[in-house]
């Protein structure tokens, strides 16, 4: 049913568990899995000028790629990966043009399952996932305890 399988990934706990499970899902659908690390552009303001940091955050991303690539070796799955910079979009936005442009028939996304006050503050990206895809999105809660 499932061809091609888009997992954002950002180094968590619940990403990396989320991983497994799409490939779990991908091996008995033959699927193909992208994971994706989405980083944006920071700079900060100090006494002494602007800082930019946005190399730093790429390097992050390679990083958290290269373990999630590690991780991935021996499934048997054939795993792309992907690291993009989110320019001026929202992290979720950017995730689905993505899916769109590789040609993701699904989005396999971990979420903390915040809510309450936390989640109003902090958002949610697999929420603004959810909202924005055009094809289906499957939400995997990993609990953090």
């Amino acid at each position: 049913m499932y061809k091609q399988i888009l997992v954002p990934v950002d180094g968590s706990n619940t990403s990396n568990a989320a991983i497994h499970q799409a490939l779990a899902l991908a091996k008995e659908q033959s699927a193909k899995v992208r994971l994706l690390t989405i980083y944006e552009p920071i700079k900060h303001g100090t006494a002494e000028g602007r800082i930019d940091l946005t190399a730093a955050m790429r390097m992050e991303g390679e990083a958290i790629l290269r373990d999630a690539e590690e991780a991935t070796a021996d499934s048997g799955v054939e795993v792309t990966t992907g690291l993009v910079n989110a320019g001026t979009r929202r992290v979720a936005t950017a995730i689905v043009e993505e899916g769109a442009a590789w040609g993701a028939d699904l989005i396999f996304i971990g979420t903390h399952g915040r809510g309450g006050f936390e989640h109003l503050l902090l958002g949610s990206v697999a929420e603004g996932v959810v909202r924005r895809a055009t094809v289906p999105v499957l939400l995997t809660r990993i609990s953090q305890r």
